[in-house]
């Protein structure tokens, strides 16, 4: 959808052996001026740090799975910024924190300020100026939002975003 729909770069984690050498091959060895964790505490990967962040999960010595965080660490260049939108809830273990200090990262962190944006969001909405409806893949009358949830949550029938109707 970004590629479609905004022009981006996408790499897809599950076709590549590694996104920061991906990262670094695409600019060069520098890394990307930006690197954002929109995921959070629900993230996905493969490998020996994915598994042992489930491990750990599992055991409850750990809330969340930082692996997007740690590979947006390691990947970014120089002086970029590392921005985190994605929900935490808790402790993160394995943090390359010297990393993201003596690479002199700019670290962003906070969930979106939905308030604040709003009803500007609204207003362009209204002029034609954004189009969000793509991304509404499913329309379900309320009493159905416990299978909306499961849906979505499990990626089924090509589900992005499921829009409730009273």
């Amino acid at each position: 959808m970004a590629r479609e729909r905004a022009g981006a770069d996408t790499i897809d984690y599950e076709q590549v052996d590694s996104v920061i050498d991906t990262l670094r091959e695409e600019t060069s060895g520098r890394g990307p001026d930006a690197c954002i964790d929109a995921v959070g505490m629900e993230a996905h990967g493969h490998g020996l740090q994915y598994a042992d962040d489930r491990a750990r999960q599992a055991a409850m010595l750990e809330t969340d799975r930082p692996i997007v965080l740690r590979e947006a660490i390691m990947a970014c260049r120089n002086g970029g910024t590392v921005s985190v939108p994605g929900v935490y809830g808790g402790c993160l273990d394995k943090i390359p924190f010297g990393a993201l200090m003596n690479t002199a990262l700019t670290l962003k962190t906070g969930q979106t300020h939905v308030q604040r944006y709003l009803r500007p969001l609204f207003e362009r909405i209204e002029r034609g100026e954004i189009d969000p409806s793509f991304i509404v893949t499913h329309r379900l009358p309320l009493e159905d939002a416990p299978l909306g949830y499961e849906i979505f949550k499990n990626k089924q029938d090509g589900c992005i975003k499921v829009v409730l109707k009273p």
